[in-house]
């Protein structure tokens, strides 16, 4: 069902969007770990805890990946599902009126068959008791003819769009088939990247569960150290516009930006906060769970701001701006394709859900290395 589906963004980017510099660091955030004792083989044939973190990494990127398929199958279904059901109801009614047709056509038979088919003649006129029984009999007749003919047409016409309906609801039956199958592709795929995820982890023994958790927090530390980089680039470059903003040539605000957007993104960032600590679930949308793109929904609804269900089209529902021009607010999406999305507060940080097995947090938007930012959208 190609024609049914959304193309998916490519790795090719846009004026101010930062390119990846190697297609294998949008799986993994192990760059700081190359350098660590835990990555030296095992000697007893077990992967390395930086094997094991590479490949836990990769499945919950593929899990969510699979998770915006997903959304994307099931948004697909629901509106097929609702154009079915429509169709149905149509058909219903005009099976009705088609069966109201065929009622009045047999009734037209039955009066045909008590008073003889045959149209008034000679023989009519001389069984008559007078002139005038013979007149009203055959005008009678006339009536029956004229009413009758009109049933047919009328039969035969509702006929014909029964059918048609029927055939169009049976097509869209076939899509919404097709869909679900998807659906259920997509679902299967992130039930059994998370289970692999799973069963890798419960391999560690409880040592390499803590050396792992030391190895998170160093990343950790190197995310904080980049954000309240870009912090200080974002000030000192908010005080020069400030300066310059009585220069003639200076150049216009950025699109969305000003007081109007700054009120919209501070309800959004409210809403976002308030739901630190829920759980990532995937596909959810709230109130008691969410995954990434679920999050970013409902957070600029509280906002009064409608955006699509998915990443793939949340990345196009805005304004595309550099990285360095984030504003509180903005929509940061991950990776080459678009799978990830977080809501930017400033000083380098954002709030999203991150993962499968995570709750939602607010956390650097360097949490898994500067190259697997894919885009800054600004929505409203």
């Amino acid at each position: 069902m190609a024609s049914h589906r959304k193309s998916r963004p490519s790795g090719t980017r846009a004026a101010g969007i930062r390119t990846p510099a190697l297609a294998t660091a949008a799986l993994t955030s192990v760059a700081l770990l190359s350098q660590t004792a835990e990555a030296t083989p095992s000697t007893d044939g077990k992967p390395s805890l930086e094997e094991v973190e590479k490949k836990v990494d990769a499945l919950y990127r593929q899990a969510e990946s699979a998770t915006e398929k997903y959304n994307a199958a099931k948004e697909r279904t629901d509106r097929q599902r609702k154009q079915v059901d429509t169709l149905l109801d149509d058909v219903a009614r005009r099976t009705d009126r088609l069966n109201t047709a065929r009622e009045e056509l047999g009734s037209f038979a039955a009066a045909q068959y008590r008073t003889g088919a045959a149209a008034p003649d000679t023989a009519t006129f001389l069984l008559a008791d007078s002139p005038q029984d013979y007149f009203d009999q055959t005008q009678l007749m006339s009536r029956l003819t004229s009413r009758q003919k009109g049933a047919v047409d009328d039969y035969v016409t509702q006929q014909s769009a029964t059918m048609k309906k029927r055939q169009e609801a049976a097509r869209s039956l076939e899509a919404l088939t097709e869909t679900q199958d998807d659906l259920n592709t997509a679902k299967t795929t992130v039930q059994a990247k998370l289970a692999s995820a799973r069963e890798l982890l419960s391999r560690l023994t409880a040592a390499e569960k803590a050396r792992l958790a030391a190895l998170e927090k160093r990343q950790q530390e190197e995310a904080a150290r980049k954000a309240a980089e870009l912090a200080r680039q974002q000030t000192a470059a908010a005080g020069q516009a400030t300066s310059a903003t009585s220069t003639p040539s200076s150049s216009s605000a950025a699109p969305g930006s000003g007081s109007a957007y700054a009120t919209k993104a501070a309800k959004a960032i409210a809403f976002a906060r308030a739901q630190i600590g829920k759980p990532y679930v995937w596909g959810a949308t709230g109130p008691g769970s969410y995954d990434c793109s679920g999050l970013s929904q409902a957070a600029w609804k509280a906002a009064g701001v409608s955006l699509p269900r998915t990443t793939y089209d949340q990345v196009n529902a805005g304004t595309t701006v550099p990285l360095a021009d984030a504003q509180p607010g903005d929509l940061v999406f991950f990776y080459d394709d678009v799978s990830h999305v977080g809501i930017y507060v400033g000083n380098g940080m954002m709030i999203h859900a991150p993962k499968p097995g995570a709750y939602v947090r607010e956390e650097s938007i360097y949490y898994g290395g500067e190259s697997i930012i894919h885009s800054v959208v600004r929505p409203a």
